[in-house]
């Protein structure tokens, strides 16, 4: 059994841009390049070629992977939470054992970007924090040894 895709409004958005501009943009101007290349001659010795060649495969997988995951996502509007739970799509301030203060928005893997703060639900601290309230503490299991998080706060469509 999979788990499911979830992805916010925002993150479908920003999947679906970048299918387009490949599809109508980056595409059809590699295959003119190939077509340029090949009529050139000796496609064997032909760098152009064989580079253009390798880029459409790559082009097109990633149409295909990207494709995939927008027709397998359900689409979670943050912004019709009213929970007091940490769920998808909650932005969750933390703060360490240290003191140190962080905020995590848990997004789905298609959306992860931990150096601006978004975590997917399937991470190690995302599993940790889901379902966890103001005030309640998340450890987090890591080869170096446990992390303990407090959450700090709360909030949905921020």
């Amino acid at each position: 059994m999979s788990l499911p895709n979830y992805l916010t409004p925002q993150g479908a958005e920003k999947l679906q841009v970048e299918l387009r501009r490949l599809a109508s943009e980056e595409r059809p101007r590699v295959v003119q390049e190939v077509a340029d290349a090949a009529a050139m001659g000796d496609r064997s010795e032909n760098a152009e070629y064989i580079y253009g060649k390798k880029r459409l495969r790559e082009i097109d997988r990633r149409l295909r992977f990207l494709q995939k995951r927008l027709d397998s996502a359900t689409i979670v509007d943050p912004k019709d939470s009213k929970l007091e739970e940490v769920r998808f799509g909650a932005t969750v301030g933390v703060e360490d054992e240290e003191g140190e203060a962080k905020v995590y928005t848990i997004v789905g893997p298609d959306e992860a970007d931990p150096a601006k703060g978004y975590l997917s639900y399937r991470s190690p601290i995302g599993r940790a924090l889901m379902k966890k309230k103001v005030g309640d503490i998340a450890v987090v299991h890591r080869p170096v040894g446990e992390l303990e998080l407090e959450i700090t706060s709360i909030t949905y469509g921020a």
